[in-house]
């Protein structure tokens, strides 16, 4: 069985998890945009040296009860393909790294006033990228605890709840499993895998149950046949995508055939659905992957969001970096036979959309906290370096 794996350690591309399926390998494009790239690097530095100024003298940007917004930034540092801005704001990063260090708790979480599972997840991979060893406690307290938080709301080891196996943003009020949850802790625990306890040294060490994770990310799929719950559609618009979590799309609902109700499917969800099956190690020719491929290219669109609008915009291209960049797809094929460069229209897209300051932020939409220009331009910046590896 052919399956996704890494090559490179994730310290290296900077929040980019550099795959490749089997021998197929994520290279650059054989006739590299030179322009282009010198285009999207100063973008990068730009938007750091944007960063840089905005840092609260505490350490942390943004919100002090949110350290997944320094985590992020400080990871967007970390990839600075130049390493001038990175040498340039060393202090500013040593700051946002002690800062985020006050927020580690005894039981391995990471975060301040809420949201423990997410911005543990989001800091476990700033942490990792930092290439310190001194940060391999945190990290392996951080797995020990991200692992605790799988959910398992039926018998237990059954998987008879829809939720079973998921992970959400934990915290009170806040426990049903997502998608994009989910994909954010199999990330964080599939590239500190290098860290899992030795179960024979350590009786109190867990995996993931990967398995059961598999089965909550199918059933949050548009796809008979594969999803086992009884929601779920085949029509021809959302077979294939993802929805947030089981029975619950943030893009609504729609009618379809025979007067049945559809949760409709949305593009950051569905990229965040194949990210999630890589992290699992599906295989690349498995009917759920080749479906939400073929849902993500059928939807393919800088404008929005597909299904939200421009409801978290940056978001999603983020996540579209990410998730096709893994997935070793340099070019995406039309209905219409006609191929699309992804990566130069993208970041063409967003050097058009970069502020002279250097900063971005959605002026369209404020959902999804992006209106805030700090978490934006951390997507954007963390986008461009993606795309700069690849351009």
């Amino acid at each position: 069985m052919r399956k996704y794996s890494v090559l490179l350690p994730l310290a290296v591309m900077a929040f980019l998890p550099l795959g490749s399926i089997a021998a197929e390998k994520v290279v650059a494009q054989t006739t590299p945009d030179l322009s282009l790239r010198v285009e999207v690097e100063n973008s990068i530095g730009k938007g750091l040296t944007w960063l840089a100024g905005k840092q609260n003298p505490e350490g942390y940007w943004a919100q002090s009860e949110h350290p997944a917004v320094t985590a992020l930034i400080l990871t967007a540092f970390q990839g600075d393909p130049s390493k001038f801005y990175q040498k340039k704001y060393q202090k500013n990063i040593k700051a946002g790294y002690d800062y985020l260090a006050t927020n580690v708790k005894p039981d391995g979480s990471i975060y301040s006033k809420g949201l423990p599972n997410y911005n543990t997840a989001i800091s476990m991979t700033a942490f990792m990228v930092a290439n310190n060893k001194a940060y391999e406690p945190i990290l392996k307290n951080a797995r020990k605890y991200l692992i605790s938080q799988q959910d398992d709301f039926g018998e237990k080891g059954m998987g008879d709840h829809p939720l079973d196996g998921g992970v959400g943003y934990g915290g009170r009020g806040a426990k049903n499993s997502d998608i994009n949850n989910t994909t954010a802790a199999l990330e964080a625990l599939y590239y500190t895998r290098y860290l899992k306890s030795d179960v024979a040294n350590d009786p109190d060490a867990k995996d993931l149950n990967w398995k059961a994770a598999a089965q909550f990310i199918t059933r949050s799929q548009n796809l008979p046949g594969q999803n086992d719950q009884p929601w779920v559609s085949g029509d021809a618009e959302n077979k294939g995508g993802f929805i947030y979590f089981p029975e619950n799309s943030k893009a609504g609902e729609m009618p379809v055939a025979d007067g049945k109700v559809a949760f409709r499917s949305y593009g950051s969800a569905s990229y965040n659905g194949l990210l999630s099956f890589i992290y699992a190690q599906m295989d690349k020719n498995d009917p759920r992957v080749v479906a939400v491929k073929e849902w993500l290219t059928r939807n393919y669109s800088l404008n929005e969001n597909p299904g939200l609008g421009k409801d978290g915009l940056f978001y999603y291209y983020h996540t579209m970096a990410k998730a096709l960049t893994i997935a070793g797809i340099d070019t995406l094929v039309m209905k219409d036979g006609s191929k699309v460069n992804w990566r130069q229209e993208l970041a063409k897209r967003l050097l058009n959309l970069q502020n002279a300051d250097g900063s971005w932020v959605n002026k369209e939409s404020a959902r999804y906290m992006e209106s805030d220009p700090h978490l934006v331009t951390a997507y954007a910046t963390l986008t461009m370096e993606i795309l700069y590896r690849g351009l």
